[in-house]
C-alpha cells in the first residue's frame, strides 16, 4: 500500500523526484530532509525495486502474526505506506500501530497520510531515534529499508532490543538493500538495479549522484549477515520471502 490518493492537499504530498538532476546538487550526504519527503513516494517507487509488491505484502504478513492486545511496530516509518499496511493488515483484531521516525519531515507528512486513512486501528506516530525506543508486547515489526542507514555497530544491539521485545509467535520483517559475496553477482546485480532506475525516467547523472549521495549512509550487508544476526538477536526461524535484484525482505519468528 502507497500513501493514500483521495483528492485531499494530494499537490503537497506527491511531487516529482528531480533532486540529482543537476550538477548543482553534487556534494553532501544523503538526508531524510524536506526536499526527500516532499518526493518520497516517486523516489521509492522509482528506485526500489519490488516496494510495490512489498508494502501490501507487509500486510499479509501482519494478518497472519498481529494477535490482539500487543503492539505493532513500523520501524522508520517514513511517509507510512508500511505502517498503514500493517494497521489494514490486523484488521479487526485489537492491536496498536506504532510508528516511529527520526526525521521530523517524514512524521509531518505521515501524520496527513494516517488522517486521510479511515481505518479504525489506532496508530501512534513518534518522533524519535529507533535506537532509543521502547519496544514491548510486538507481534508484528517492520524494518522497512531502515537498518541499512543504522551504524553497523549498532546493527546488532537494535534487532537484539527488537527480539525482546517481540512475544513468542511474533515475526519482524526486515527488508534491505545487499550486497553480495561474489564480485560478478555484486556487478551484474547492481547494473540490473541501474536498468531498472533507468527504465523509470532516471538520467545517468541521477544515478551517478544519488549512489554519492549514498555511500557514505547506506550500508549494504549480505543475505548470510542479515540471518545471523537476526539468529543471535533472539529469532527462532529466519526466511527470505522476497528477492528483486539486490533488494530483499526477511521474514524472522520468534518461537
Amino acid at each position: 500500500m502507497n500513501p493514500p490518493n483521495n483528492g485531499k492537499d494530494d499537490k503537497v504530498l506527491f511531487e516529482t523526484d528531480r533532486i540529482y538532476t543537476s550538477t548543482a546538487s553534487e556534494g553532501g550526504d544523503f538526508r531524510f530532509d524536506t526536499a526527500v519527503a516532499r518526493v518520497f513516494p516517486d523516489m521509492i517507487r522509482r528506485s526500489v525495486p519490488g516496494y510495490t509488491t512489498i508494502i501490501p505484502m507487509i500486510g499479509v504478513i501482519t494478518e497472519r502474526f498481529a494477535r490482539d492486545d500487543t503492539r505493532c511496530y513500523d520501524l522508520g516509518c517514513s511517509l507510512g505506506a508500511s505502517t498503514l499496511a500493517m494497521r489494514h493488515g490486523v484488521g479487526d483484531r485489537r492491536c496498536r500501530i506504532i510508528g516511529i521516525d527520526n526525521s521530523s519531515d517524514m512524521i509531518e507528512r505521515c501524520q496527513h497520510f494516517i488522517a486521510l486513512d479511515d481505518h479504525p486501528a489506532t496508530v501512534e506516530l513518534r518522533c524519535e531515534d529507533i535506537l532509543d525506543s521502547d519496544i514491548r508486547d510486538a507481534s508484528v515489526s517492520t524494518l522497512n529499508f531502515t537498518l541499512q542507514f543504522v551504524d553497523p555497530e549498532r546493527r546488532p544491539q537494535l534487532l537484539e532490543r527488537i527480539a525482546h521485545g517481540t512475544l513468542p509467535g511474533g515475526a519482524l520483517i526486515l527488508s534491505e538493500k545487499i550486497r553480495f559475496e561474489s564480485d560478478w553477482e555484486q556487478s551484474t546485480q547492481t547494473e540490473l538495479h541501474h536498468d531498472f532506475k533507468r527504465a523509470n525516467g532516471y538520467s545517468d547523472l541521477e544515478i551517478s549522484q544519488k549512489r554519492c549521495a549514498l555511500e557514505q549512509v547506506l550500508i549494504p550487508e549480505t543475505i548470510a549477515t542479515h540471518r545471523e544476526r537476526l539468529l543471535a538477536a533472539g529469532f527462532d526461524q529466519v526466511t527470505l520471502w522476497y528477492q528483486c535484484f539486490n533488494f530483499v525482505s526477511l521474514l524472522a519468528v520468534k518461537a
